[in-house]
């Protein structure tokens, strides 16, 4: 069974740091694309990074580029993101997600990812 299972939210002053972990289990990550997404209230999902299996090689949206990092441990089964100077705009539940060779596509195809994680609720205060 594959799982997913995001955690490391919290609660974070302006120009602070946070790291998301996504632990997954029943699945290789040389097989599957992983991407992390946000959403806040009234807003639909965005993609923030994302991961591909294939090269390694990392995305990420301009909202957050220069400030977050997505690492792998594969030794450990989890993807991390690392999230530096945090801002109020950043405040949103946070997932995790896999989806098979996603390419280009991996942070822009939510509806493409096969598995979610449940989410962790990041909050950035002012």
């Amino acid at each position: 069974e594959v799982q997913l299972q995001a955690s490391g939210g919290g609660l974070v002053q302006a120009g602070g740091s946070l790291r998301l972990a996504c632990a997954a289990s029943g699945f290789s990550f040389d097989d599957y694309d992983i991407g992390w997404f946000r959403q806040a209230p009234g807003k639909k999902r965005e993609g923030v990074s994302c991961i591909r299996a294939s090269d390694g090689s990392a995305e990420y949206s301009e909202a957050v580029k220069g400030r977050f990092t997505i690492s792998i441990d594969s030794a450990k089964n989890t993807v991390y993101l690392q999230m530096n100077s945090l801002k109020p705009e950043d405040t949103a539940v946070y997932y995790c997600a896999a989806g098979r060779t996603l390419g280009p596509r991996c942070l822009r195809a939510t509806s493409l990812y096969e598995y979610w994680g449940q989410g962790t609720q990041v909050t950035v205060s002012s």
